[in-house]
């Protein structure tokens, strides 16, 4: 019996069940009366909240801002604290944050900011310059707090907070990235009782002080994170009462929670696919939203992992340290078809390391130097590298066993999946097997190295400074048992002095070519094929969010911004009775008013108890 018709008998058994709760109902409010419960503006407070209900496919990492790095956990650090500085949701340009104003010294080796006096903690304190000051310290002195951002604080040589509204950075050399540190501050009062920053993750009391746009309330592992408008957000408050994440490790669970109203949004891993897209496309009360992606999706080789002691660990292929190998392999992956038949159309080839989104650092490979789809040439590269077929047709390595290659693949991702039968296929033209390791949890043998290949894709920011520092040597982590910053364990000197120059590039034309030219390095290395840019495919209820704001303003997305501007700005729809999706859990709006309440309440409970019956489905 399929699904649908497991649902079908259930649901004549739930009929039923209803009529047997309508009746328990009119008994029950026959018994209800104000002295019993709730006064009746206090029912109506209670009962009149709006819930905005995000769908992801990404569980959090960690709490801590100093220890997370996905998407799903940087954007609530975004909602939960605010930065120096924010970029515009029109331009992307640097705004007003933290700070209302920063000011750099003739040599620009001396920054002073303007820290507002208008943002409270949550707990009523002041937020203020000291904050700033020993956030930034911390980081720059535990290694444990330098995990997820210390690039940020690498050029740091000292900061103080002379007043409560001055903060002020020297550097060692001049950073062009003054404007854009990408830093949650903490406060002091509530951090500086923290022990371990490597193991503390910040989710064992709630609710989370901070001065965002939300405060986080209640969070439970693979499951969901919950936070509140705080209502003394200095920018004012967010329009939705409370904000919830919801973690589906399904995607297709996902979307029909967003159908059946449970859900309010649905952002997908990180994107919904182009079926699911289409599928919600002309369907009432939901709108798909599209646009250019900030992302870029890449396969990573294992280049040896190491630690900046110099210890090796991990047990990736030798074979991939050949740079005629990693070459091959990617001359052997055709982009157009993954476009065409695994994107179908909803992403853009890939190429450099910056999505054309960013267009000042867009990069492209000359014709010559492109790895274009020559499944010919990637064989003759693999013959030269002395990696050479046997009778049965298999490359062999160097210890005379047949290569299969192991990919990380992320379970929840369907493109890891599809994108992995076709490298199946073509690397299994070329001699080589593959076997892909798609896992709930890929981090964990990703730090190990104990990995070939792997899945790879960041988000990238308007001033690219972070995605480019997690390649550099000085990301690796300190010993094999520590976590750095890095990506995938690149270290090469000739890209690491090509940083260094760009980061202390105040010329925005220079700059740009600097980081073009490190692109250009790491496409040569062969540690990074970056084969699409998807766009950013996601979905809303209309009847749930009146409007909604999406970065940029003109074709932007909505999900995973630079920025609060998406969640801060929703307006929520009004109720409409004459709606199908009155029941809807995505945004609970109504009053307490009698039987009328009372039936609609257990009807509410028994389609509820249906959803989630179906969603375990």
């Amino acid at each position: 019996m399929n699904a649908q018709d497991r649902r079908s008998r259930r649901n004549q058994s739930l009929k039923s069940r209803t009529l047997r709760l309508l009746a328990a109902a009119l008994a029950l409010s026959a018994a209800v009366s104000t002295p019993l419960g709730l006064a009746p503006q206090q029912a109506s407070a209670a009962e009149s909240k709006k819930v905005l209900t995000v769908a992801v496919a990404q569980s959090v990492d960690s709490l801590s801002p100093f220890l997370a790095s996905r998407l799903v956990s940087t954007s609530i650090h975004r909602l939960m604290y605010e930065f120096l500085t924010n970029y515009d949701p029109k331009d992307a340009h640097p705004i007003p944050g933290l700070a209302t104003k920063w000011t750099p010294s003739a040599d620009k080796l001396t920054w002073t900011y303007t820290i507002r006096s208008d943002s409270k903690w949550s707990d009523g304190q002041q937020a203020t310059a000291e904050d700033a000051a020993w956030t930034f310290n911390k980081m720059m002195t535990d290694e444990g707090a330098a995990t997820s951002n210390g690039s940020y604080v690498g050029n740091f040589e000292k900061v103080t907070a002379p007043s409560p509204t001055q903060l002020v950075i020297k550097l060692k050399k001049p950073q062009a990235t003054m404007a854009a540190l990408d830093v949650p501050i903490v406060p002091k009062h509530i951090w500086e009782k923290v022990g371990d920053f490597s193991e503390f993750n910040n989710d064992k009391s709630f609710p989370i002080v901070g001065n965002g746009p939300f405060v986080l309330t209640d969070y439970k592992a693979d499951s969901y994170v919950r936070l509140k408008a705080n209502k003394n957000f200095w920018r004012g408050a967010p329009k939705f009462d409370e904000l919830v994440f919801r973690y589906y490790k399904d995607q297709d669970a996902a979307v029909a929670a967003l159908r059946k109203g449970e859900v309010s949004f649905v952002a997908g891993a990180p994107a919904l696919t182009p079926a699911q897209a289409e599928s919600l496309k002309g369907v009432k009360n939901i709108h798909v939203n599209e646009a250019p992606g900030r992302r870029f999706y890449a396969l990573a080789t294992n280049p040896g992992a190491r630690a900046a002691n110099g210890e090796k660990f991990g047990d990736g292929d030798p074979s991939l340290l050949d740079e005629r190998v990693r070459h091959a392999l990617f001359m052997a992956v055709d982009r157009t078809t993954l476009i065409d038949r695994v994107f179908q159309g909803h992403a853009v080839e890939g190429e450099g390391y910056i999505p054309p989104r960013f267009s000042t650092y867009f990069w492209k490979p000359s014709a010559s130097q492109k790895l274009a789809y020559d499944p010919t040439k990637a064989a003759q590269l693999l013959d030269q590298a002395g990696y050479k077929k046997n009778g049965d047709g298999k490359r062999v390595g160097k210890d005379g066993k047949p290569i299969t290659y192991r990919i990380l693949c992320h379970a929840t991702d369907p493109n890891d999946k599809a994108v992995g039968q076709y490298l199946q296929e073509w690397w299994g033209d070329l001699g080589i097997g593959v076997k892909l390791d798609c896992l709930d949890n890929v981090s964990d043998p990703w730090l190990a190295g104990t990995y070939d290949l792997a899945f790879d894709g960041w988000s990238v920011n308007p001033d690219p400074d972070f995605v480019l520092s997690i390649h550099t040597c000085g990301a690796l982590p300190a010993t094999p048992k520590d976590v750095g910053a890095t990506d995938n364990f690149v270290c090469d000197k000739k890209y690491d002095d090509l940083y260094a120059r760009q980061l202390a590039e105040y010329d925005p034309a220079e700059r740009a070519n600097i980081v073009k030219q490190m692109e250009s390095r790491l496409y040569d290395l062969g540690y990074m094929n970056v084969m699409a840019y998807p766009n950013a495919v996601e979905a809303y209820r209309t009847d749930q969010i009146k409007s909604i704001t999406t970065m940029p303003a003109k074709a932007g997305n909505i999900y995973g911004q630079d920025g609060y501007w998406s969640w801060w700005s929703a307006v929520p729809a009004a109720a409409d009775s004459s709606s199908d999706d009155s029941s809807s859990t995505g945004v609970v709006a109504g009053t307490v008013g009698g039987l009328a309440v009372v039936v609609g309440a257990v009807v509410f409970f028994v389609m509820r108890r249906r959803a989630s019956a179906e969603d375990r489905e």
